[in-house]
């Protein structure tokens, strides 16, 4: 769970939280935990993962932008 826990620190994951402050999981929040540790076992450090993350975002946030356009 530290792990996770680092990926949080690093921003690779942002976990929703109850009032308590318990972490809450989403489908999304479990796939890119997957993502990391296949790009981990990979040897990507989290630098670059953390890397490929923004670009993938940067890649959908583009191509909704031109799915959208008439």
């Amino acid at each position: 769970m530290q792990t996770v826990r680092l990926y949080e620190l690093r921003g690779l994951i942002s976990p929703g939280r109850t009032a308590g402050g318990t972490r809450r999981y989403r489908e999304e929040d479990l796939a890119r935990l997957k993502q990391i540790s296949v790009l981990t076992d990979r040897g990507v450090n989290l630098a670059g993962i953390g890397i490929i993350l923004d670009l993938e975002a940067e890649n959908d946030a583009l191509r909704n932008r031109l799915d959208a356009r008439p």
